[in-house]
């Protein structure tokens, strides 16, 4: 497994990483105990097993409130049930809503009365009885009228009652005292807030509402690993037998953790993921053109919050930064400026480790 160094620093672009040289005798490395083993080429992706938690896109996520204080008549849908745009969602009894209704005939009653008024005193402007200072007057008056039933209505569009229910107000003159909440996208019930007989204020959530088909799964990337994701090919969950692609790294780590997380997009289908689900996820990379490595674990150093492999030459090693791919307990994959016949140390690390950190003084 990687040895890391004692001191932490910022990362570092891999590219921006040179080898650096690090002399030592014969007898030095026998006194450290210093061995090596010959790099193998590889060939095929690399994996890297990540940890993951199952989440909703957050533009897929509906949180449906009460659109007016009132009471909680009903609930008419319970957690993970599946429900198309426009469905009822609840009812709710709200006096706030009457006084809306109350308020928009009051708007509509000035509006008509004002339009009439208008419709009057053109004609008496066109027989010259009046003056046009008074037609004028009316105008902006009828305008005005126009302008706040306009507002009274878009109140009673943001209290939840469709144009349908407004027209029939307008009609009929028949005030409501309970509306009915709906579903602004089609979805599956998360979670339900609110319970019946409850006094709710205006906003108030009474449900969420998701959309879980793409999903995503927010992975955890240990720092060192996150250099080897510029080449991804896809990213597979072995519980749920889907493969999806990644579609974001993040730009913050972790202090707790010193962990990256990245995301990734799967079209799930009939596949039990689970928004708050623990998943396992293995990230498959490809090449990108590059040469692959096989080098045993106990080769990699972790300086400068990179990996590092100590390459054998006749004055001692060079420090050579590497993009790790893949790891297993024996076994790393890597990606970096070396040869076939290279040979990077596997024991006595630590004076290795060491006399890097003085090279760099």
């Amino acid at each position: 497994m990687a040895l890391d160094a004692l001191a932490w620093s910022a990362p570092i672009e891999v590219s921006s990483l040179k080898p650096i040289l690090v002399k030592l005798t014969e007898e030095q490395m026998r006194v450290a105990g210093v061995e090596t083993q010959v790099v193998e080429h590889e060939a095929g992706m690399g994996e890297l097993v990540v940890p993951g938690v199952v989440t909703v896109p957050p533009q897929q996520l509906r949180i449906v409130a009460a659109p007016a204080a009132g009471l909680v008549e009903t609930l008419l849908v319970a957690p993970d049930e599946e429900v198309k745009e426009g469905a009822a969602i609840a009812t709710l009894r709200s006096s706030e809503l009457v006084e809306a209704q109350r308020a928009f005939l009051y708007a509509l009653s000035d509006a008509n009365l004002a339009t009439e008024k208008l419709r009057r005193d053109e004609q008496l402007f066109k027989e010259h009885i009046i003056a046009e200072r008074r037609l004028i007057v009316t105008r902006a008056e009828a305008t005005q009228a126009r302008s706040a039933l306009e507002e009274r209505r878009q109140i009673l569009s943001l209290a939840g009652m469709t144009e349908e229910d407004i027209l029939f107000l307008q009609s009929e003159r028949k005030l409501a005292s309970s509306l009915v909440v709906r579903a602004p996208i089609a979805g599956t019930i998360l979670q339900r807030h609110g319970t019946t007989g409850e006094r709710v204020q205006a906003s108030a959530p009474l449900v969420t509402i998701a959309q879980l088909d793409p999903i995503w799964v927010n992975l955890q990337i240990p720092l060192g690993r996150v250099a080897g994701l510029d080449n991804v090919d896809r990213v597979h969950l072995p519980s749920a037998g889907v493969d999806g692609r990644l579609i974001r790294i993040g730009r913050t780590v972790d202090a707790a953790t010193q962990s990256v997380t990245a995301v990734a997009e799967f079209r799930p289908g009939r596949s039990a993921l689970r928004p708050g689900q623990a998943v396992q996820a293995i990230i498959r990379m490809s090449g990108g053109g590059l040469a692959q490595w096989r080098v045993s674990a106990d080769a990699l150093v972790n300086f400068k919050n990179h990996n590092w492999v100590f390459v054998r030459t006749p004055e001692g090693f060079v420090a050579t930064p590497v993009t790790l791919l893949s790891e297993t307990p024996q076994h790393a994959s890597v990606q970096g400026a070396l040869k076939k016949s290279d040979r990077v140390a596997t024991r006595g690390l630590l004076t290795l480790l060491a006399e890097l950190a003085e090279a760099e003084r």
